[in-house]
């Protein structure tokens, strides 16, 4: 099975931790030269050092704030002067605060809403014509199970992601000619930082220790424990190989069976 990325470029927002720096590692590994995205600049420092030191592919890093969509645009524009042809791009981006969906103000959902679908718009439309003219092209959306499933307290998030999904289906079907693979992975509850806020709001509002609300997460599985990050990055950086070219439009749930649907 050919998983080689040798001679391919990728662009992987959120990296600097969590599934976005896993992936990013794991695609190095796999020989891909990655470009990383997010908004901490010495943070991503540290990160493309920890690339160099798996494989020096010419790794490197841009700054933008997914809050500030122009700002985005800009950045990755200006990558592209260095970097022409990005073969993967994996769009992936911390989720919404926890909450009821009733109780979000329409502002959040508007701020949602530019950090996900517009920001992976935007990076997408810049990226597909370089995809095109290389004759490779991948695109995984890094989403959440709500979209097979609403998750409880997660009201924007399910909202928002439901939409990038749908977005991501229907890329699938207008790229698929161009041999462009269109994916979402859905990962379930995952060792990273956002799951230590949410175990942390749910254990003010429960009275449970974090320990005990992350217990119970991981038991929700029938694997009955919760994902690392590495596991879901080797769906996603699946998906981005070669032997994944047939491959195109579906929902991968990265979860240990949680989700209860098909």
């Amino acid at each position: 099975m050919n998983i080689s990325l040798k001679g391919k470029v990728a662009l992987v927002s959120g990296s600097t931790q969590g599934i976005g720096k896993a992936t990013a590692e794991e695609l190095a590994k796999m020989g891909a030269k990655v470009i990383l995205l997010a908004r901490n600049e010495e943070k991503l420092k540290s990160a493309v050092n920890d690339l160099k030191a798996i494989a020096d592919a010419g790794h490197d890093y841009i700054v933008a704030d997914f809050s500030n969509p122009e700002e985005v645009k800009s950045a990755v524009e200006k990558m592209l002067v260095r970097h022409p042809q990005i073969n993967i791009l994996v769009n992936n981006t911390g989720g919404p605060p926890a909450g009821k969906a009733i109780d979000a103000g329409v502002d959040e959902f508007k701020k949602a809403f530019d950090m996900h679908l517009i920001c992976n718009h935007i990076i997408t439309s810049l990226l597909v014509d370089g995809m095109k003219k290389s004759g490779y092209g991948r695109i995984i959306n890094v989403i959440s199970t709500s979209v097979k499933q609403p998750l409880p307290n997660l009201g924007v998030s399910n909202t928002i992601r439901g939409a990038v999904a749908n977005w991501s289906k229907t890329l699938s079907m207008e790229l698929g000619p161009f041999g462009i693979t269109v994916n979402n992975v859905l990962p379930g509850a995952t060792a990273t930082a956002r799951l230590d806020s949410i175990a942390e709001k749910k254990s003010s509002e429960t009275g449970k220790s974090v320990d005990e609300v992350l217990s119970d997460m991981g038991n929700a599985a029938p694997l009955q424990r919760v994902g690392q990050p590495t596991e879901v990055a080797n769906g996603i950086c699946f998906l981005a190989s070669p032997a994944a070219s047939y491959i195109s439009g579906i929902n991968l749930p990265v979860d240990g069976g949680r989700t209860k649907s098909l």
